[in-house]
């Protein structure tokens, strides 16, 4: 299990998150307008809603979003990112105690957050506060391990650097929404999705990852000299290419 209370494992983080982290493609926004009748009125209680990149899309689309998160320093991260939005609502709680009111809300989503759920206890809280026939939607953003030479040479960093990078990794997200969902059934779409880094932002994306050990860990420094070597190595016109695939479930809760 990962040693760090997870609603705090991005604190120290978050700097680099705003700046390096991928946003969320509108095709997500396409699918839940066809397929679970999103509107301009449809209430969101984004859970997990970090520093405000997912809560942005349904904001842009005339949505009021509650931004339910646990971590002091991403809420105010969030809350100063999405300050132009009037529409926008933080609340300090979690996913297993959101604070909102019994059936007050349409969709509930989270982006690169429910694997650190309470399945169980979330799972109860997302059926009190969603209304009769509102919509569970789950999205990561899943980097791409071996699609090309310089992300195999990436995820080997990883594996070698990282504090606890097995234990976290996205493949394990098939399992959380499998016991999420059940007995209900859910419905799962993917997308394609890419970042261009030069050297800077490279090594601010992966100190981005709460996993990647920052200083003065005795790891940092070799992990940055290993980056570098890679980035020299693959980087095509001082810029390398960091490949996702964006998977979106959603289904209603039984």
């Amino acid at each position: 299990m990962p040693a760090v209370d997870p609603t705090q494992r991005f604190s120290a983080r978050v700097d680099h998150y705003i700046r390096y982290r991928p946003g969320y493609s509108p095709e997500v926004l396409d699918v839940l307008r066809k397929k679970c009748a999103l509107k301009p009125l449809s209430v969101i209680a984004d859970i997990g809603s970090g520093t405000g990149l997912f809560a942005k899309l349904f904001l842009e689309n005339g949505n009021a979003v509650f931004g339910v998160e646990p971590n002091k320093q991403m809420r105010e991260a969030g809350e100063r990112y999405l300050e132009s939005f009037s529409s926008f609502v933080s609340i300090a709680g979690a996913a297993e105690a959101t604070t909102l009111e019994d059936h007050s809300i349409d969709f509930v989503t989270a982006a690169q957050a429910a694997h650190w759920f309470d399945r169980e206890r979330a799972r109860r809280e997302f059926v009190r506060i969603l209304r009769p026939g509102g919509w569970t939607v789950f999205v990561w953003n899943q980097r791409r391990t071996q699609s090309t030479p310089f992300l195999d040479a990436y995820e080997k960093l990883l594996l070698q650097y990282g504090t606890d990078y097995q234990q976290v990794r996205h493949e394990r997200t098939t399992d959380t929404i499998e016991t999420f969902f059940a007995p209900s059934p859910y419905q799962a779409v993917v997308f394609d999705c890419a970042q261009k880094f030069d050297y800077p932002a490279l090594e601010g994306r992966l100190l981005s990852s709460s996993y990647a050990p920052l200083p003065p860990h005795p790891k940092c420094a070799p992990m940055l000299e290993a980056l570098r070597r890679i980035f020299n190595l693959h980087q095509v016109n001082g810029r390398v290419a960091m490949e996702y695939t964006t998977r979106l479930y959603y289904g209603q809760l039984a």
